[in-house]
């Protein structure tokens, strides 16, 4: 049976929600992001974008090139509820779908033709979600997943388009080969050394020349190009790892103030795992000196879920990664190789007392909030902790511009 797929993607989600939330912001230059020099922008609205901005740019350099703009640091449990009315109106459409993003949904609509026809039930579902949200979103068509999302990508904003089977080529073809996914900036910049600017080139080139130049990276490239994905809609996520960090608003070599974030930090990683019947294996914690260098160290451990056990070793592994030299400019942690499971008691060392403090703590956790019960040495910490359960199968939340 043909396939058929259809992505949806929510235009400039977080500036559509603040508009709706606030309608004086509507046809303004709009930045979501952090406030400060150091922050990042989330998203940005089309008037900006003339200027030379867009996401993931620093927030410093977005004010420099459009001054007008009006800037929101966002809110992630604001756009988690409009995001959630999406999803439920797309959950009662279609039997299968996956929420690869915050704002970016696929959906197999395979074998649906028969009955109702796809193109008209995609338009009939995209409406019900703008007169039901106000929320502009855009979808593409298609035979598989990478057209479908290049298809969106040129449908917007706020638009519709559909690549009729046999026809995937030929609509790639002109294309920049920049709106190839998986090609990013330094791939671009390698195709473009070799002269390679249309989706068009790389569909001349036999397939063996661009897996020379990028490896297993070019083969997949090469299939996309083509037109070629058999990637399956997964209606559920397992996440391998969960991690934090912070950027200060000013480097630092105040290492009580570095532990005390690792500390909260440690701490509501731990209570995330427990709340998903987790267990880590392997935790690392990263640095990034004000000269930009980056280092992390990792460390293999029993598999837990402990904060008496993850905080000793996450301190361990700072005090053999920090330079007191340097000044600090971020800092996170990252648990890793993660199964299912509960903590399993140690029979020499745990106590019973100590077992039910972590049941009790948990339970006014989940009911108030990560942050509503933390050890004294950790209250120093700004913004570490969330409502949000990763491991319900659904994608995290990426607002990109935590500070400290």
């Amino acid at each position: 049976m043909k396939k058929t797929i259809l992505h949806m993607d929510l235009d400039t989600f977080y500036v559509s929600v603040e508009r709706i939330i606030n309608s004086e912001l509507k046809n303004k230059p709009l930045l979501v992001g952090g406030t400060s020099d150091r922050g990042v922008v989330a998203a940005c609205s089309y008037e900006t974008r003339g200027f030379g901005v867009h996401s993931g740019m620093p927030m410093k350099m977005a004010k420099e090139l459009c001054p007008d703009a009006v800037v929101i640091r966002g809110n992630a449990g604001t756009y988690s509820k409009y995001s959630d009315v999406v999803t439920d109106i797309i959950k009662e459409h279609v039997p299968l779908f996956e929420k690869s993003s915050i704002d970016e949904f696929y959906a197999d609509l395979s074998g649906m033709d028969r009955f109702f026809g796809c193109y008209k039930y995609a338009t009939e579902m995209r409406q019900r979600i703008i007169r039901e949200t106000g929320l502009p979103i855009s979808f593409g068509l298609s035979v598989n997943k990478v057209v479908s999302k290049v298809a969106t990508n040129e449908a917007k904003p706020n638009n519709q388009l559909k690549i009729d089977f046999g026809l995937e080529k030929p609509f790639l073809a002109p294309l920049s080969i920049k709106k190839i996914p998986m090609v990013g900036d330094k791939t671009y910049q390698t195709l473009r050394n070799l002269g390679i600017r249309q989706v068009r080139t790389v569909q001349e080139m036999p397939m063996d020349i661009m897996q020379r130049v990028l490896g297993a990276n070019g083969r997949v490239i090469w299939k996309r190009a083509n037109g070629m994905d058999n990637t399956p809609v997964i209606p559920f996520h397992d996440r391998k790892s969960i991690s934090t960090e912070r950027t200060f608003d000013r480097d630092t070599i105040d290492v009580a103030k570095l532990k005390g974030i690792l500390l909260a930090m440690t701490e509501n990683l731990a209570f995330q795992l427990r709340r998903g019947d987790k267990l880590t294996a392997c935790i690392a914690v990263k640095i990034r000196y004000s000269d930009f260098n980056t280092y992390s160290k990792q460390l293999r451990i029993p598999y837990t879920s402990a904060d008496h056990i993850l905080i000793p070793k996450i301190l361990e592994l700072f005090n053999v990664l920090y330079n007191k030299r340097m000044l600090v400019r971020l800092i996170g942690i990252r648990f890793s190789h993660l199964v299912s499971g509960n903590y399993q008691i140690n029979l020499f060392e745990d106590t019973e007392e100590a077992l039910n403090l972590y049941l009790a703590m948990d339970h006014v956790r989940k009911r108030f909030g990560s942050r509503s019960v933390l050890r004294a040495s950790a209250m120093g910490a700004r913004t570490i902790g969330s409502m949000h359960n990763p491991f319900n199968g659904e994608p995290p939340v990426v607002l990109a511009h935590r500070k400290q």
